[in-house]
Order: structure tokens, then sequence, then C-alpha cells
């Protein structure tokens, strides 16, 4: 099987809104450029483009076809799209390489969420016939999930600040110290029992990731992340025919990533409410060896359809860097993780 690897990743600026169009081609073009300068390419030198992105979020048809224009319209490229997080257009996109057709790919995912109120819009990824009607958005879906481990007892409203806490500290390049959670705990709800600390941000962002197998990766970055394990699982979008309290996909997805081997240096987890990370801690069998979220994950910052592409750049960055030795990106998509993928990548002497 061909060796492919990530050899670089750009994001936009993490930022509460833009001035830019819905279509992320204001934030897209100086991630792509950012990319090429890093690598010494152009944009004839990528293979296979693939985004990830939502229509509903831009509020418009076809907003992947008017983020091409981030592309360039001369020559025509290789192109495709998924309707969700930019982590399964990577997905898509390491496939094409496995198959010998290409030796470079370029991902990249975008999302608007300031342009309209995000929590209702996520409704509209539930089912149509008997849960959108009742427009539960998305914070109260993650509140029930919340409430139902805290009466089961898996988790506490303690524990789950600690999770805000040490992604706070990771955000700003930080060790955890002395905080006073009490007051955090003293805050008011948003939606019972979540508190402002517990919800990741409105984020509007961006970012890419360049994909490249065997000899060609070598040349382009001195420390490629070989992708050595790339699964994804699904739960039922039936929310009451689940235990919200576990992740069964994430724990089949991560067995099959990492070959049963959890020795990890780091892990990017996408999970957006803070009782989400303990979740899926538990699914994966994670443990203290393993640094969570150096980045700040997605409490500190969000963009909705590249926050999930985001996880495996910064967890490959780890890589590149010689910072570690072994990887894990996880990313998520639907209500209360429906869906997970899991990427495992490491470095080579």
């Amino acid at each position: 099987m061909t060796d492919v690897a990530v050899v670089g990743f750009a994001h936009a600026p993490h930022v509460r809104a833009t001035d830019g169009t819905t279509n992320g081609v204001e934030m897209l073009v100086p991630c792509f450029q950012s990319l090429y300068a890093e690598l010494g390419i152009t944009k004839e030198d990528i293979g296979f483009w693939c985004s990830g992105s939502s229509d509903y979020l831009a509020g418009r048809a076809f907003s992947f076809i008017s983020a091409i224009d981030a592309v360039g319209a001369v020559p025509p490229v290789n192109e495709s799209h998924v309707e969700m997080d930019a982590a399964w257009a990577f997905y898509e996109a390491w496939i094409k390489l496995l198959t010998g057709e290409v030796d470079t790919a370029l991902v990249y995912g975008f999302g608007k969420s300031s342009a309209g109120n995000l929590r209702k819009v996520l409704a509209m990824q539930l089912d149509p016939y008997v849960v959108a009607p009742l427009w539960p958005d998305s914070l109260a879906l993650a509140g029930l999930q919340a409430r139902a481990g805290l009466d089961a007892g898996k988790w506490t409203e303690r524990s789950m600040a600690e999770v805000a806490i040490a992604s706070r500290a990771a955000a700003q390049g930080l060790r955890s110290g002395p905080v006073d959670i009490d007051a955090l705990l003293a805050t008011p709800f948003v939606a019972d029992p979540l508190r402002k600390h517990d919800c990741a941000p409105i984020t509007d962002g961006a970012a890419a990731i360049i994909l490249a197998s065997g000899d060609r990766a070598r040349e382009l970055c001195e420390n490629p992340a070989w992708i050595t394990g790339l699964e994804h699982r699904i739960d039922s979008p039936n929310l009451g025919a689940r235990d919200l309290t576990v992740s069964p996909s994430t724990t089949a997805a991560a067995k099959a990533a990492t070959k049963g081997d959890n020795s990890l240096d780091v892990a990017e987890l996408y999970a957006p409410f803070t009782h989400q990370q303990l979740i899926l801690e538990e699914a994966m069998g994670m443990d203290s060896r393993t640094v969570i979220n150096p980045s700040g994950g997605p409490l500190a910052a969000n963009p909705m359809f590249a926050a999930g592409l985001e996880r495996i750049g910064f967890a490959a960055k780890q890589i590149m860097s010689g910072s570690a030795g072994r990887v894990l990106a996880h990313a998520t998509s639907g209500p209360v993780l429906q869906q997970n993928l899991v990427a495992v990548m490491e470095g080579r002497g």
C-alpha cells in the first residue's frame, strides 16, 4: 500500500466574526498561499482537491462551488467535496492517493458560523421527520447528553470545568495553574447543565492540509506525518436508540486506526463540549501519558466544518516539528458525537 503523509497545514485566524462572504474565499486564499510558499510549490503541483463545508451554514446553494474561486479557474482542477467537516474530505483525499492516481492532494474546509443562528442551523442535520420539526438546538441536545452523564455519575460539573480550564491554558500557551473553579461553577447556565465555559465558541475560520505520497512527501517535507491508520464509524441517528454517555463508534474507529496500540504522545480531540471530551477519552482509553489538545482544542476555537480538519493539522504539526513521534487526531460530525473519525500519524527517522 502507498505511504501517504501530511506535509503541510495552515489555518485562518480564529475570530468571532469576519466581514467576508460565506463561501470562505477570503479566508482560504491566505491559507493556500501560505502552503505554496512553505512547500515551494504552485497550484499546478496539486493533483487532487477536496473540500468540506455546509450549504446550510453558508445560507446559499452550492457554496463550495463559489469557494473554488480561491483555487482559481485556470487551469481546471480535479476536485471533489463533502457536505460535512473537512476531516471527511481528508479521508477521501487519502483514498485518492492510495489509488496511485495522484501523488499530492490539498484538502480544505471553511465555515462562517457568525452568518446566522448556529444553534438553529445545526438542527437541520437532525432526523427530518421526528426530531428536526421540534427544533432542538445543538446546545439543548448537548445539555441532554451532559445531564445523562451527570445523573449516571460518569462525570461531574467540576470535572467538566477542569476540561475547560485546561483548554484555555493550552490555547494561551500556559501551564494549568491555580484557577477559581468555584467561580466558573457559579456562572449561569446557557443550557442546563451547560455553562458558557462548557461550550465551544462561535468561530469563523478555514483550514487547509496538503497530503503527499511516497517519495513526493519526502521531497516536500523534512519530517512528514505518515498516516498509519484512518477510520471512521457512525452511531444511530435515532437519539433515543443510543446511550448518549458513551461513543461506540469512536471506540471502533480508534481500535481500527491505532491497531490496539494506545502509545500516543499527543491527541487532538474534537469535543465541542467539555463533557464530550470526557466521553472521547474514555472511548479511546486515553491515559496520562498522552497530552490532549495542546492546541487548546475546539473549546478555544471551533470553526465549523474546518475544526475536525484542524485537529488533524495540529496533530500532524507535532510530528513535522519533531515534538512528537506518534499522534492521534479525532473529528466528529452530526449531533452529540454521532459520526467519528480517527487518524493516527507517525514520524520516521
